[in-house]
């Protein structure tokens, strides 16, 4: 399936965005308690969205069948992680553990 597909960026949160069909209406889609968390959507770009097309930080099917479903799709920002944090291997973590 092939679709032609808006991204819209949010104003009030960094790499949170808006995936939504190119003829839809962001007002009439997306309901209004996440349009008012989301912030006034800003366009980013439009893109050919395929089964086949790799997106960054998204499953294409996973937004496709979004797109179906609800009409939109919601591209949460990556987790926040603080850069004094270290994350270990588990056989690192798991060295002392009793047996």
């Amino acid at each position: 399936m092939t679709s032609l597909v808006s991204i819209y960026k949010s104003p009030k949160r960094a790499e949170m965005y808006l995936y939504l069909y190119k003829s839809a209406s962001v007002e009439k889609t997306v309901p209004e308690p996440l349009l008012k968390a989301f912030g006034k959507p800003e366009h980013v770009f439009d893109l050919l969205l395929t089964p086949a097309k790799k997106l960054a930080r998204a499953e294409t099917a996973c937004v496709l069948a979004a797109l179906n479903d609800t009409g939109f799709y919601l591209q949460m920002p990556p987790p926040e992680q603080d850069d004094y944090l270290v994350t270990l291997p588990d056989e690192l973590l798991s060295l002392n553990d009793p047996v």
